[in-house]
């Protein structure tokens, strides 16, 4: 993930039990229903298993705050539909319940008409789009996925928010594994600023600006100006393509707060190209002619994209336990108490 950050605050170890529970009592607690608890609580434990701990327990303090000082959110709704396309209004639900939804439906058109394009906008906080991904990969489908949000981030040349991180994401199944590549448009993400606010830890340089814009290591100040683009000039074009996708699916330009994220997913069965066995087989050789490139003298070996993440959550399993910032922890188990 570009811009990964790691916090200097006291941290605790928890069983993968332990985690589970934590996140799920306090989701509870703050009202959603058992099923819709399961869904969010794996999503960011996930997040915790990949070495992404910015994005998980730490994320379910930020969504039990916002549900907090927001009106009840609304059921999720179809807005507009063909067999092969739908437009969903996810009546201001946080996005990992909505991007669930929309890749559920969207896996259901693909396998009846060989694609499916499926958009969401009216959510927040939408996660790890490599984490839908292995479901669609799963499935033995390509995927892709992109989202806009809020002005956060500046974009080249500027130090005025215009983009939000804007992730974009794409997966393919192979013989040998799910080939995903998942990255932010912004040099750093917004749950990273965010958690570094909330246990007083500073950004590394040159990360973002102040709403002067001048360049702070000060996460408050930059949540009230901008975070830098990540890739130059050329980050900052992908970036813009990406707002205008979040925006193909019904989201606003420059939403308000945290709301109104647009969730763009494209889905395609490799069968309605040519041989899908053969598309797997051909992927798998692929990739492990990318790994087996020649590393720079003294470098590590070649990876391809998901390679780190899949060892990484292989090993966090294995090993039974996950650290965790301990002011996370404390407030999540507070939260659980506070219905």
């Amino acid at each position: 993930m570009p811009g990964s950050t790691t916090t200097s605050a006291p941290t605790v170890d928890l069983t993968l039990d332990d985690a589970l529970r934590t996140l799920t009592e306090a989701l509870l607690a703050a009202g959603y229903t058992a099923e819709e608890a399961a869904v969010i609580a794996d999503h960011l434990l996930d997040c915790e298993l990949r070495g992404l701990s910015y994005a998980g327990l730490a994320r379910a303090v930020s969504i039990i705050e916002r549900l907090r000082t927001t009106e009840p959110p609304q059921p999720i709704r179809v807005e507009r539909e063909t067999p092969v396309s739908a437009a969903l209004d996810g009546g201001d639900q946080v996005g990992y319940l909505v991007a669930a939804h929309a890749i559920e439906l969207g896996l259901e058109k693909a396998r009846a008409q060989g694609m499916a394009v499926v958009g969401a906008r009216r959510t927040w906080y939408t996660g790890m789009f490599s984490y839908y991904l292995e479901g669609v990969v799963d499935a033995g489908f390509v995927g892709m996925i992109a989202g806009s949000g809020p002005a956060v981030v500046a974009p080249y040349g500027g130090s005025e928010a215009r983009f939000s991180t804007n992730p974009i994401a794409f997966g393919f199944p192979t013989a040998d594994g799910p080939v995903i590549w998942d990255i932010g448009t912004s040099s750093i993400t917004h749950a990273e600023v965010t958690l570094a606010a909330r246990v007083g830890e500073p950004l590394p340089e040159g990360k973002a600006y102040d709403l002067a814009g001048h360049p702070t290591t000060d996460p408050a100040a930059a949540l009230q100006g901008a975070f830098a683009v990540w890739g130059g000039h050329k980050g900052s074009g992908l970036a813009l393509v990406v707002h205008l996708l979040g925006m193909l699916a019904g989201a606003s330009a420059a939403p308000e707060g945290v709301s109104d994220c647009g969730f763009l997913a494209v889905i395609v069965d490799p069968a309605a190209l040519g041989d899908a066995a053969d598309f797997r087989a051909r992927a798998a050789a692929f990739a492990d002619s990318v790994r087996a490139t020649r590393p720079l003298e003294g470098g590590a070996a070649v990876r391809v994209p998901f390679d780190r993440s899949a060892a990484l959550r292989t090993a966090t399993r294995r090993r039974g336990t996950i650290e965790v910032t301990a002011p996370v922890v404390d407030t999540l188990r507070r939260m659980a108490l506070e219905k």
